[in-house]
Formats: structure tokens, C-alpha cells, sequence
């Protein structure tokens, strides 16, 4: 048998470079769960049940509509800030932006009335100071909106 390097995934036959992924680490395993592994989760769950941990088919149906909403809410913001900046019409029709969520709820092990992590990508003439200040104006104004609140975190991303 070949030996295989830290980057290379056997893919068939012949080994091959594993694609590189900034900020995103190699799996720890790519081995399917043991019959052992699926017991214990199963008995797991059963432990956690009882203290309400899991929410039920609404409340993840609620977090999607919640999702889908800012998501075209989101479009609609990115739309209005480059119609404000004067970009031609063509442009407009076709700028992109999107809301990708992250951290417990992203992996699928959040609980019960547990936050949702969301990152707004957005085209680069959209800037951070439109976010914290015209997005959170058009925020304030929907429906169902509660006690919302600016938190500014600094991150900067050189590509």
C-alpha cells in the first residue's frame, strides 16, 4: 500500500491533492461511526429528552422562515445601498450578497432557544459602516423585531 501525505486523500486508485480550504481544518476522522458510536448518541439523546434541550418541528421550521427572511432582506439592503452609491442599473439587478449561518446551530447541535450565528457577505462597495448603520435602521423597522441591539466585533480579511 502507498503511504499518503497529511494533504492527499485517496480518492480511488491513485491519490490525490486534497483541496485547501482557508480557515477550515482537515477532519479529525473520515471513518463512519462504529455501531458503538450510534448506540451512545442514541442513548444520549434519550438522557437529554427529558430536560428540554431539543426543539420540536415548529420551532426549526421557525428558525428556517427567520433565515430565509433576512437572507432576502439581505438582498434587498445590498440592492438599495448600490442604487445609493449610483451603480449603473445592470449592476444592481445582479449584485449578489447572502447570509451564511456558523457556529452550534450551523453544526446541527444547538438547543432550545439557542442564537443563530449569521455572516452577511456582501459585495465590496458595502460597507461595514452601511451594516452597523442603514441595515440596522431597516432591521428596526420589520415586524417581530425585538430588542435589537448593535454589537461591533472588528474583523479584517485580506484576500
Amino acid at each position: 500500500m502507498k503511504e499518503m501525505s497529511a494533504n492527499s486523500v485517496m480518492l480511488g486508485p491513485q491519490p490525490q491533492q486534497a483541496q485547501k480550504h482557508y480557515g477550515i481544518t482537515s477532519p479529525i476522522s473520515l471513518a463512519y461511526p462504529k455501531d458503538v458510536d450510534d448506540i451512545s448518541t442514541q442513548r444520549l439523546i434519550e438522557a437529554l429528552k427529558p430536560f428540554g434541550v431539543f426543539e420540536d418541528e415548529e420551532e426549526l421550521n421557525h428558525r428556517l422562515v427567520v433565515l430565509g427572511k433576512l437572507n432576502n432582506l439581505v438582498k434587498e439592503w445590498i440592492a438599495e445601498i448600490s442604487e445609493i452609491k449610483n451603480l449603473p442599473a445592470s449592476v444592481i439587478v445582479n449584485v449578489g450578497g447572502k447570509i451564511f449561518t456558523f457556529g452550534s446551530y450551523r453544526l446541527g447541535v444547538h438547543t432550545k432557544g439557542a442564537d443563530i450565528d449569521a455572516l452577511c457577505v456582501a459585495p465590496r462597495h458595502v460597507e461595514r459602516s452601511d451594516f452597523f448603520q442603514s441595515f440596522f435602521e431597516k432591521l428596526k423597522q420589520q415586524e417581530g423585531i425585538k430588542n435589537l441591539r448593535v454589537i461591533y466585533f472588528l474583523s479584517i480579511v485580506h484576500c
